[in-house]
């Protein structure tokens, strides 16, 4: 996945994360990239991807809790 597409993806993810919690956007950013999620996101072998953003959001809440 070019790093433009990835980057949108991201963005979207945490701005949707930060509406699910209600944080602020700097919570939100700090949660997503200190998250396992996050880190699978960078590997295109775990084919997370290619994943809706729902589907990604939904394994970063579980994971977070």
């Amino acid at each position: 996945m070019q790093n433009g597409v990835l980057w949108r993806k991201e963005a979207r993810l945490v701005k949707k994360l930060a509406e699910e919690k209600k944080i602020n956007s700097i919570s939100a950013l700090s949660l997503f990239f200190a998250s396992k999620t996050h880190k699978q996101l960078l590997q295109p072998e775990t084919g997370l991807q290619l994943m809706s953003d729902d589907y990604i959001l939904e394994d970063l809440l579980n994971e977070i809790g």
